[in-house]
């Protein structure tokens, strides 16, 4: 990951932690604090112009370099995270180094003054053109370390990247064995992971199985639930039909309600019509009657 933004220190030393925080992401600063505090943070070269660098990040090693170039503050890192204006471990190797500056240039105002009477240096040339017998070993054996630490870091890192077991580390002393813990931690890390992938990856095929066979009951239920609805059309069809047919009923119904009436009308006048047949009728048989007897009285006498 490249950025790159304006700065206005002609020094990468002035870049103090106030400074950095002010215009980087606040949760990045807080997590690069926290590197620096856990020892995570190496300078491999650095002036005040670039700075080469190494972190340990959460999920492995990446390599920083940082450049003061034409008022920019240019900066590269092997990380993938989209922080901005920088990622955390630009924010770490800056603070590292504006840490790891202080001291040096302290020191090096403190040794000016020791360095300055050089007649005490001409009265003793013996004793000062020496140099002291302890001075160049600690140097050689943080050089040694590193070199040491180096051979073991690359076919570690390829074994982290790998799943493979570490490669035994060397013993060392100082400022690198924290590193040998970290990468170790790392480790160990990757080893509990592997663990709980493993153990996702087995969940996740009893999920699919799982998800497998709800799917079938899914299709067979869609499958009924088709069949439903096509009985369902079936039936309101049939009761459309059977709508229709108690309307016609109804008309008919209606039809003979008023055919009853009528009926009952004409029964009620043939009735009264029935009535007066038989008055007449009677009246018939009484003239009858009558006829009958004068017919018989004339034939008497």
């Amino acid at each position: 990951m490249r950025n790159k933004i304006p700065c206005s220190a002609e020094r990468l030393s002035l870049l103090d932690p106030p400074m950095i925080q002010a215009v980087v992401d606040r949760n990045a600063f807080h997590i690069g604090n926290q590197y620096i505090s856990e020892n995570r943070v190496r300078i491999v070269e650095a002036d005040d112009a670039q700075i080469s660098s190494a972190v340990i990040g959460n999920s492995g090693l990446y390599e920083q370099t940082i450049r003061l170039k034409e008022g920019h503050l240019i900066s590269k890192c092997s990380c993938a995270l989209p922080e901005e204006p920088m990622c955390r471990h630009c924010i770490a190797a800056l603070l590292e180094y504006h840490r790891w500056a202080q001291p040096k240039n302290g020191q090096q105002k403190k040794a000016a003054p020791a360095s300055a009477p050089p007649q005490a240096q001409a009265t003793t040339p013996n004793r000062d053109s020496a140099p002291p017998p302890n001075s160049a070993s600690p140097t050689d054996l943080k050089l040694g370390e590193v070199m040491n630490f180096v051979e073991w870091l690359q076919p570690a890192i390829k074994a982290l990247e790998r799943g493979q077991p570490l490669p035994d580390s060397p013993r060392l002393v100082g400022d690198l064995a924290p590193w040998v813990q970290t990468i170790r931690g790392l480790e160990e890390r990757r080893r509990e992971s592997e663990e709980v992938r493993a153990n996702l990856e087995s969940d996740m095929q009893d999920r699919e199985a799982y998800v497998g066979r709800l799917t079938q009951q899914a299709q067979i239920s869609t499958e009924e639930i088709k069949s439903l609805q096509a009985s369902s059309l079936q039936l309101r069809q049939e009761l459309t039909a059977c709508k229709e047919m108690l309307a016609k009923v109804a008309e008919v119904a209606s039809e003979v309600g008023s055919y009853d009436s009528q009926l009952k009308s004409l029964a009620s006048e043939v009735l009264s019509k029935g009535s007066q047949l038989d008055k007449l009728a009677h009246s018939f048989r009484e003239v009858s009657s009558a006829l009958r007897a004068l017919a018989k009285s004339p034939s008497i006498s």
